[in-house]
């Protein structure tokens, strides 16, 4: 079956948005097809800092045809719906039409529509165009003497050349012919810039790969990521070096270069006495560059090499690149060097109000009243908010409490040194140095780092019972704030990452087994809201909700089973409802926890269709045994009975495993009832006293969960 190479070649792709671009075209082509009956085999696309290539393989030479039966208006129906179903089915007259009848509604109109399938180079050259017109561009420009029009086209970078062409394996595919504001598609594409930049005449996608080889460029990302990675690694082991790896740099720099070669750049000894994160990153921000450690030194200390990637084959092996960077490297690192000397200084401005160099960053901060948010205060004042909840949180995870004050109190301090000024990725780590530098407690300054953890699913959460304080106290003040100004996240659209916030929360409870009341936690947070804002503590317990099931459907566990337990008031604290939502599941998996939901699902739809029909009744009052009673009834009362009580006394001793037991018990009394008992009896006093029975069953059930949240 035939295939398409597709082909858009440009001035300079930015790295950050390579990957997505590929990942639309290929979406937006392939879709655009299949609604157009065009069904494929496979597809794949690439991105390279010039080009986005497009390969779908296994394309039918043409659309199926296509017959459809257009249902019509009545016989007799008025003539302007008579004339709107002949030209929607393209028919001149009433007579290109047949009659059928219905039973209901009788005779009416039916237009057999026949529309032959056009040939897949054609339905190509429409798609492609347009998929191009519409591309999602963060950023697009217009450019040429046609870049005043408004309907002009406008892509990322100026746009060079079009490759189209289709066609089986064994004959010489056609070119896809169309124009897109003058470039005609065609069958020609470039090498590399610099080493290969003659006109390359291709067919298909097999010797359009291998010619761009040919021509110094790498059209697969990940495989200019593989030849950086493993000749990076290569080339520090040469050197008795280790290369610090850096995923998110590698995945840059591979966006930088179409042929990839790594070379090794040095810098003056004396700049190591900087701090490694700081050599970290003034090398990786400025230069794009990894850096290297002394693959023996027990600490991991850095060596004074680098390695950087040039996108050209020099004809010294690439002694001058690596010479020019290794200039910009000493350059960039003598200001790192005066920064890191600076911050270790006092503020002589703040001498009188502080006697310590991070202290004095602290007033620093306070005094010139730096804006947290707007409507939130600065950062001064959400320092002491932070302070004071660190100090309520410290007892409730083993924390010494002034410990936990002193690293809240200094724990924004370093955004005003030089460094983080510079770097702000470098905030927390180098608070936690100067602290060190400076006399703090150990656990002080790990907190001063640690408080931002975790920043992401692959985070390390800290377990130092100072840091977890200060973590929690900076990031449930954080939610409360700006769930007090209506700031909260809205579909995909998260600017104060809050989500990551209540996750980061999460991850520090579970993993650390902490037992917290986040109602409780909220309440006391927003007593230090300003102006007197509140926040609704269910409102956000709910946005709680919906992270842990986000954090427990990656570990395996149902969604459903996390909204039965939340359902129970006063479900707040996060280990006790995992807990709950682990007995839960593991007991819906014997055939007891299973009978006993079906057992429960047919209580509960009696009971709500009698609710709905007589809404005067009170079916909560005690359930009362008649004498005269079926034995399926009394036995049923009795087991529910014994269940409620053995439930919520394991419940109250948070043995969610026994409670689960204790409703097992429910299941053969459950299933007797129902086939031997009629609870819609005839007589209305049986009937009431049955469906209070029932809800008293419910009630037994609620004990654990609420069981009509769970599917199935």
């Amino acid at each position: 079956m035939p295939d398409l190479l597709f082909e858009v070649f440009s001035e300079e792709i930015p790295a950050r948005m390579q990957a997505q671009a590929a990942e639309d075209l290929k979406k937006l082509v392939t879709q655009a097809l299949v609604d157009r009956g065009l069904t494929y085999e496979g597809a794949a696309s690439f991105a390279t800092p010039r080009r986005l290539a497009l390969h779908i393989a296994g394309l039918p030479a043409r659309q199926p045809d296509l017959r459809e039966e257009k249902k019509g208006p009545r016989v007799g129906a008025p003539e302007a719906a008579v004339q709107g179903f002949l030209k929607s089915a393209g028919l001149t007259s009433l007579d290109q039409a047949t009659i059928e009848k219905d039973p209901k509604k009788g005779e009416f109109y039916v237009a057999i529509v026949e529309r032959p399938g056009r040939a897949s180079a054609d339905v190509l050259a429409e798609v492609l165009p347009a998929v191009l017109r519409a591309f999602p561009w963060p950023k697009s420009m217009r450019w040429g003497k046609g870049s005043s029009r408004p309907d002009t086209l406008r892509w990322v970078r100026p746009l060079h050349s079009i490759v189209a062409t289709f066609g089986p394996e064994t004959e010489e595919p056609e070119i896809v012919h169309f124009s897109l504001d003058g470039i005609e598609s065609g069958d020609v594409t470039y090498g590399h810039r610099f080493m290969a930049p003659d006109a390359i005449r291709v067919r298909r996608f097999d010797d359009y790969v291998p010619a761009l080889e040919k021509a110094k460029v790498v059209l697969d990302p990940a495989r200019r990521r593989d030849i950086i990675l493993q000749d990076a690694r290569d080339l520090a082991f040469a050197q008795g070096l280790e290369l610090v790896e850096d995923e998110a740099l590698l995945h840059e720099v591979a966006g930088l270069v179409e042929w990839p070669i790594v070379l090794m750049g040095t810098f003056d000894e004396a700049f190591l006495d900087i701090p490694a994160e700081v050599i970290r990153a003034t090398i990786r921000a400025n230069q794009k560059c990894f850096v290297l450690k002394k693959r023996d030194a027990a600490d991991g200390a850095l060596a004074n090499k680098f390695i950087l990637v040039s996108n050209i084959e020099a004809s010294d092996g690439g002694k001058a690149i690596a010479a020019g960077n290794g200039r910009v490297v000493r350059a960039r690192l003598s200001d790192a060097l005066y920064f890191w000397q600076t911050d270790r200084k006092p503020l002589p401005d703040y001498a009188d109000t502080a006697d310590k160099p991070l202290d004095q960053r602290l007033e620093k901060l306070k005094a010139m009243n730096i804006v947290f948010h707007e409507k939130l205060g600065t950062q001064g004042a959400r320092v002491e908010r932070i302070t004071a909840l660190a100090r309520e949180l410290a007892p409730l995870v083993g924390a010494n409490v002034e410990k936990a004050a002193r690293a809240a109190q200094l724990c924004k301090a370093d955004l005003m040194s030089e460094v983080v000024g510079e770097f702000p990725e470098t905030q927390g780590l180098m608070g936690r140095r100067y602290g060190l530098l400076q006399g703090e407690d150990a656990d002080v300054a790990a907190a001063i780092e640690e408080h931002y953890k975790p920043q992401g699913p692959g985070d390390r959460v800290p377990s130092n019972p100072v840091s977890l304080a200060v973590a929690l106290a900076d990031k449930l003040d954080t939610l409360v704030g700006f769930w007090a100004i209506d700031e909260k996240p809205t579909g995909s659209k998260d600017p104060y990452a809050l989500r990551r916030a209540a996750l980061g929360v999460i991850r520090l409870v579970l993993e650390n087994d902490l037992r917290l009341s986040l109602l409780q936690l909220f309440a006391q947070s927003n007593a230090r809201i300003l102006d007197g804002k509140s926040v609704a503590g269910a409102d956000l317990l709910a946005f709680f909700g919906d992270r842990l099931k986000v954090y427990l459907r990656d570990k395996g566990a149902r969604h459903d089973l996390i909204d039965a337990v939340f359902a129970l008031e006063g479900q707040d604290d996060l280990l006790m409802i995992v807990r709950r939502v682990e007995a839960l599941g593991a007991f819906l998996d014997t055939e007891d926890g299973k009978n006993l939901h079906a057992g429960y699902k047919r209580a509960a739809n009696i009971l709500k269709a009698e609710e709905k029909k007589d809404k005067d009744a009170d079916f909560s009052a005690a359930y009362a045994t008649p004498a005269d009673a079926p034995d399926a009834e009394k036995a049923l009362a009795a087991a529910v009975q014994s269940a409620t009580t053995a439930a919520a006394a394991h419940v109250a001793q948070e043995d969610f495993e026994g409670a689960m037991k204790a409703l097992a018990a429910l299941r053969a009394p459950v299933d007797t009832f129902f086939e031997d008992v009629t609870v819609n009896d005839a007589d209305a006093t049986k009937r009431l006293n049955r469906l209070r029975l029932l809800s008293a069953l419910r009630g037994a059930v609620h004990t654990v969960a609420d069981f009509s949240k769970i599917g199935g």
